[in-house]
């Protein structure tokens, strides 16, 4: 049985997971952690990982970028294995990450869905084909009008897939009105909408002369990622410290 703790679990990703995790052999959420203590699915809640006392196998975390700090801190003294899904860090916070995963196992994703994972393998083959042809990147993502973040975590990784494939030859637009200039061929332009309840959707646009190849996915609810989220958390405890993808977790399965 892993025993887990979810931080943020009065948030709507932690109340999805909550549900999720209630019906998945194998799995228990123990505690979880959120400002608003009120116990709503059926776990002791904490407004602090400080005033947890419970004993888990991994931290689930659905929060915000602000909180992570003193996360990886908690993980860190604690040996406590974390599955790390809140996007928006900071270049520091990043940094902080990878020094924690020297101390503890980490694995962090800017998506969880076993399709964008996937997505994000097959662009590397294209951008190889069609990038070294010449084509044009352009990437769009669409999100609900409570996301705080832009772009999206999931659109930097597409994005930064291509680059690696590329030898990261790139730089990244995310504006274009400051100046007036053609595009630059060496430029992945990425753009943000916001708007209604919007889950996810994501395109990468290959544009070359006279055709274009469009990569998508779109995520209908957000049980894609709660799913994604808890096959991390059996995946990650027990493992070794360092720091850990979902391609990993992918990989166990096959």
């Amino acid at each position: 049985m892993t025993r887990i703790i979810m931080h943020g679990c009065n948030g709507a990703m932690g109340q999805v997971i909550s549900r999720m995790a209630a019906d998945m052999e194998g799995l228990r959420i123990v505690a979880g952690i959120d400002p608003d203590d009120r116990a709503v699915s059926g776990y002791p809640v904490y407004k602090s990982l400080d005033l947890c006392s419970t004993e888990a196998d991994v931290i689930v975390d659905f929060t915000t970028a602000m909180a992570v700090d003193r996360l990886l801190e908690y993980c860190g003294e604690r040996r406590m294995p974390l599955v790390l899904c809140t996007t928006g860090l900071s270049e520091e916070q990043v940094k902080q990450v990878e020094r924690t995963a020297e101390q503890t196992p980490i694995l962090r994703s800017a998506n969880m869905s076993l399709g964008v994972n996937t997505l994000l393998k097959l662009l590397q083959d294209a951008a190889k084909v069609l990038a070294g042809a010449g084509f044009d990147v352009e990437i769009v993502e669409k999100h609900h009008n409570r996301k705080v973040d832009a772009p999206s975590g999931t659109a930097l990784a597409l994005a930064d897939s291509v680059n690696e494939a590329m030898g990261h030859v790139y730089h990244y637009q995310y504006d274009r009105t400051s100046a007036r200039k053609k595009r630059d061929p060496l430029e992945i332009g990425i753009q943000a909408v916001r708007g209604g309840t919007i889950v996810g959707e994501h395109e990468v646009i290959f544009a070359g002369q006279d055709e274009v190849v469009t990569f998508s996915h779109t995520a209908y609810s957000k049980a894609v990622f709660a799913k994604g989220a808890l096959e991390a958390a059996r995946f990650l405890a027990g493992k070794k410290p360092g720091l850990y993808t979902m391609a990993d977790v992918i990989a166990s399965a096959t």
